[in-house]
């Protein structure tokens, strides 16, 4: 199994990397985590087959995780001539979410029907959904209004476990989102500084003790986290980069 980081940027091109959108391949798994506005053209840039991703699991619905959505769509219609089923699973009030961001970029497409099976699946916190060969399991991110649809995320698929912080403040539930996964990926906003909703590595580090991941990399850094990565004394994701993830 791989683990590739097709973008890991913030919202506002920090380091000139791409937004959010995460690409797990196995056996028998192909699926995006977050798919954000500049995905596309991370994928096409690293010949990513799009064709044969079966499913995008999305945190929440800010452009940089969910605006690419899309560009996806349209060119599943009409350039890679997608046949294979595609689900996206995602927070409650996913419907209404991607009818507005596809007529918010191309008016009038929500209502040209995909010429393959496509299937919308929402998905609340302390739920655990199987989709495919995934499970998935939802955890309560602090991003926005209390209860909001942000989304923490644990998979378990081919005998490993993937954790994602998404965009949110440290809270509890991050511990058992990452509890002794084989990898988690984890918001790294900034160092120390405190800012209302996102993750900073001092507040990480306070939790690491509990979660006890087998592997941590950092991403969605902001310019003060790329300045300092190459002292960290963990792994920083960049645009690119694949990780294998062996059987121990």
């Amino acid at each position: 199994m791989h683990f590739r980081f097709i973008g890991s940027g913030d919202a506002f091109g920090s380091g000139g990397r791409l937004n959010t959108c995460f690409q797990v391949v196995g056996e028998k798994v192909n699926f995006l985590i977050d798919i954000g506005a500049s995905s596309l053209i991370g994928m096409k840039a690293q010949a990513v087959d799009r064709n044969a991703i079966q499913t995008i699991f999305v945190t929440h619905f800010h452009a940089d995780h969910f605006g690419g959505l899309p560009f996806f769509m349209l060119d599943a219609q009409f350039f890679s001539r997608r046949v294979l089923p595609l689900t996206v699973v995602g927070p409650a009030g996913l419907p209404k979410w991607y009818e507005r961001v596809m007529e918010t970029a191309f008016p009038g497409s929500f209502a040209t029907k995909p010429k393959f099976r496509f299937d919308l699946i929402e998905v609340v916190p302390g739920q655990t959904l199987t989709v495919g060969d995934v499970a998935v399991t939802a955890f309560q991110a602090v991003h926005g209004n209390p209860g909001g649809p942000f989304l923490a995320y644990r998979f378990e698929a081919e005998s490993k476990v993937l954790a994602y912080t998404g965009d949110t403040e440290w809270t509890d539930a991050l511990v058992d989102a990452g509890y002794e996964a084989d990898l988690m990926i984890a918001e790294a906003y900034f160092f120390d500084k405190k800012v209302k909703l996102h993750l900073d590595v001092d507040s990480l580090e306070k939790g690491l003790g509990r979660m006890r991941p087998k592997r941590l990399v950092l991403t969605h850094m902001s310019d003060d986290m790329l300045e300092r990565a190459a002292s960290l004394p963990y792994e920083t994701a960049s645009d690119g980069l694949v990780l294998e993830l062996k059987d121990a």
